[in-house]
């Protein structure tokens, strides 16, 4: 039996990513107030991911609950869509999304932190407050894979989808480009044409390389879970 339970985690997380975006929200930067506001950064559209997901997540708890024996076909049919939706935006968007957000963060941030996040920001953005957008997504994102097994689309509509989504996000970057004369990241400042189409062709490909590493993940965790269990219940030599 778990320590906590995951319907409890999953209302914790939530209510994290709540304070998180408010916190965020709240705060008086000149990025805020141009063209785009936070919705040109990928972190916040992460953050923002994040919440509707556990959104769902706790909404489905709450149904399954409630459904629980009650023998009504059309709840029921209603609870399996839901878990369904749950499934695709973990599948798509909440872990190969999450994950990119932390790693391609961090790395760029060790490599020169002032080509993605200016010491400038640390007068607006306190030290937690930064973690909280950009380090403890993947604990949590890891932790409700562990909790809950998800059944992933097909692979041609996971990539497709990511694809998309990985597409409409440099196509809005570039636009915001277009409007304002600035990118939204100081490095796309620093390299040429031809460079900034390689890194975007490459975030496109590590974003796919992200979905298949969450499938493959999610069976290996729930494969070893299964052989666990059936080792369990296999009868014991005397």
């Amino acid at each position: 039996m778990a320590l906590v339970p995951s319907q409890v985690l999953r209302v914790a997380i939530l209510l994290s990513y709540c304070s998180i975006l408010c916190n965020y929200k709240a705060i008086e930067m000149p990025s805020h107030h141009t063209y785009g506001g936070s919705w040109k950064f990928l972190t916040f559209i992460d953050l923002v991911i994040q919440a509707v997901f556990f959104g769902i997540c706790v909404l489905t708890d709450l149904s399954s609950l409630l459904t629980r024996g009650s023998g009504n076909q059309e709840q029921e049919r209603q609870l399996k869509k839901l878990i369904s939706l749950r499934d695709w935006m973990l599948a798509v968007l909440a872990f190969p999304v999450g994950v990119f957000v932390v790693v391609v963060f961090w790395i760029i941030y060790a490599y020169d932190r002032e080509m993605i996040y200016p010491k400038l920001l640390d007068n607006f953005i306190p030290g937690w407050l930064n973690h909280g957008m950009h380090t403890t997504v993947l604990p949590f994102i890891l932790i409700e894979m562990r909790t809950s097994h998800h059944g992933y689309p097909s692979r041609s509509s996971g990539l497709t989808t990511i694809c998309t989504f990985s597409l409409g996000y440099i196509l809005w970057v570039c636009w915001v480009h277009h409007v304002t004369g600035m990118w939204a990241y100081p490095f796309l400042e620093h390299i040429g044409p031809g460079a900034r189409i390689i890194f975007f062709g490459s975030t496109t490909i590590f974003m796919n390389f992200l979905y298949l590493l969450g499938e493959a993940l999610n069976n290996y965790i729930w494969d070893t879970q299964r052989s666990m269990e059936e080792e369990k219940e296999k009868p014991k030599l005397e």
